[in-house]
């Protein structure tokens, strides 16, 4: 799964990488948790071209209830992703860049879990694939919400965890993000796990467990995982 991760590249970076008009205003973080609001890029509605939004991280699909639905729904598991009904229809028309430049994991060791902190070996920023929806309550306030796909770990990684977010390569920024391609043959074949030799997992301090703990020590390495 997917439960927390990193944004720390400068705006004017973000702003390169992913080809966006305008330099995104967002702060570093270095332990993103779910129902916070989150930085991603998207389709700009009307027009061709992308625009930097912030969202909600748990899905709450248009036709909810209760906005509350939105704390289950942090993961969508690829597998499944185009028989859910809360996915089926952001999978074919609101699919997104989740931006991202880390993400943590935990394993289990005898009866606690050790968190790594899990990254590109070259620190570059990338992005998970994401679904987005708008949900109104009906008396003007709207939320627009996302989820991170998920795939199997790449065998490297397997030994931390058997789930993995799925870490877009950036030639496929372009498809995935056009709300005209609804090929779910050809879409599918974006979301494969990335590439464990280009990945670095580094055993972290457990202060990461607690999602108020938003600073640069969540990220330093410790020599061994913690007893």
């Amino acid at each position: 799964m997917c439960g927390r991760y990193t944004l720390t590249c400068k705006p004017e970076v973000i702003a390169e990488e992913f080809k966006l008009e305008a330099i995104p205003d967002f702060r570093s973080r270095y332990n993103v948790a779910p129902s916070q609001w989150v930085a991603c890029v998207r389709a700009a509605l009307h027009v061709r071209k992308r625009e930097a939004v912030t969202m909600r991280w748990g899905l709450i699909p248009s036709w909810a209830r209760d906005p509350a639905m939105g704390m289950n729904l942090i993961n969508a598991r690829v597998e499944t992703v185009m028989e859910k009904p809360s996915f089926q229809k952001p999978f074919r028309e609101r699919r997104c860049l989740v931006l991202a430049d880390g993400y943590y994991e935990w394993k289990r060791e005898g009866t606690r879990k050790q968190p790594y902190y899990i990254r590109l070996k070259d620190e570059r920023s990338f992005a998970f694939a994401g679904l987005w929806d708008r949900w109104n309550d009906g008396e003007g306030k709207t939320i627009e919400s996302c989820v991170v796909l998920t795939t199997k770990s790449s065998e490297r990684l397997a030994s931390i965890h058997d789930r993995m977010p799925v870490i877009l390569h950036p030639v496929t920024y372009e498809p995935w993000l056009d709300p005209g391609l609804q090929d779910a043959t050809r879409l599918v074949t974006f979301l494969t796990p990335y590439p464990a030799d280009a990945m670095l997992a580094i055993p972290v301090s457990r202060r990461v467990n607690d999602p108020r703990v938003d600073d640069a020590r969540c990220i330093e390495s410790i020599e061994a995982p913690e007893e």
